[in-house]
């Protein structure tokens, strides 16, 4: 079958890379961080990761018994780079919830109709009703980030989104939903080599897509909409938590952490959540290049 991203990733670190991407990841290995600036040099040991997201799993169940019984909405949005570890995340949090009351929300490219609608409109359609969880894999952000890089929306959109964006995620909360918004950041080096095992990997191809390849060369692109985004969209009633995912154990347990620290829920056990990694999760500040 004819698949005309496979090699495209192999050809950008071969011709077009960065001299000292193609370093890092010639000279990293398997379970080596790329990134100089990581706290950490090495994963998080696989025995030290499962005992704590064994104990995540259950809080996050006994988090959902009281969502369904107390008739709470939660939404978590999920944001990052691509390859960030957005979508094993989800799978984590979601994977021991009930489906009916923990959806994914993953929206394709907007129709021509909803092209024409106001552009929070169709997000307002999968917002949780009383007793329901709902999981954003990436959200009305693309607007600030992705559609900036590419062009797909032009400065008058963008400006009106951002007057907008307070008064909406104002109304969500005072409307009693409980908002968490994560922005999972990976360094250059580890997206490309996520990228690249994704390229060789018959059953991660179909993760690959034209935004992911064509978005290799716009990394300082990129950079700047989402420092940008983040300065306009931190605020109080609406705080973003910035995850540093190069070791996807270490962001998942955060992740986690974070939403069950967000909702008060009957029986919650703050021992077995655990305190959070300050050097891997923190507000905006916490955002590398």
């Amino acid at each position: 079958m004819d698949l005309p991203l496979v090699g495209r990733i192999r050809a950008y670190l071969e011709e077009d890379a960065p001299p000292r991407l193609r370093q890092a990841l010639s000279e990293g290995g398997g379970a080596d961080i790329l990134d100089d600036d990581f706290p950490y040099r090495e994963a998080m040991p696989k025995d030290a990761y499962q005992r704590h997201m064994d104990a995540l799993q259950v809080e996050l169940v006994h988090m959902m018994h009281d969502v369904i019984a107390t008739g709470k909405r939660v939404v978590v949005l999920f944001e990052g780079r691509d390859a960030a570890g957005k979508g094993g995340t989800i799978e984590r949090v979601r994977e021991n919830l009930n489906p009916r009351s923990a959806s994914i929300v993953a929206l394709p490219k907007p129709t021509e109709r909803e092209a024409g609608q106001w552009y929070f409109q169709r997000y307002v359609d999968w917002l949780p009703a009383a007793g329901e969880i709902a999981l954003f894999d990436r959200s009305w952000y693309n607007r600030g980030v992705v559609e900036r890089v590419f062009g797909f929306s032009d400065d008058g959109q963008r400006a009106a989104f951002f007057r907008q964006l307070p008064a909406f995620e104002e109304m969500l909360v005072d409307d009693g939903i409980i908002l968490v918004k994560l922005w999972l950041n990976v360094g250059r080096a580890e997206q490309l080599r996520r990228f690249l095992d994704r390229e060789a990997d018959v059953l991660k191809q179909w993760k690959l897509s034209p935004i992911d390849v064509d978005g290799l060369s716009r990394w300082d692109d990129y950079t700047a909409a989402i420092r940008d985004t983040l300065a306009r969209s931190h605020r109080d009633h609406a705080p973003w938590t910035v995850i540093r995912s190069d070791d996807k154990r270490r962001a998942r347990i955060a992740a986690i952490q974070t939403i069950l620290q967000a909702v008060d829920y009957a029986g919650r056990d703050d021992a077995a959540i655990g305190t959070r990694d300050p050097l891997i999760a923190g507000g905006p500040d916490l955002l590398r290049d």
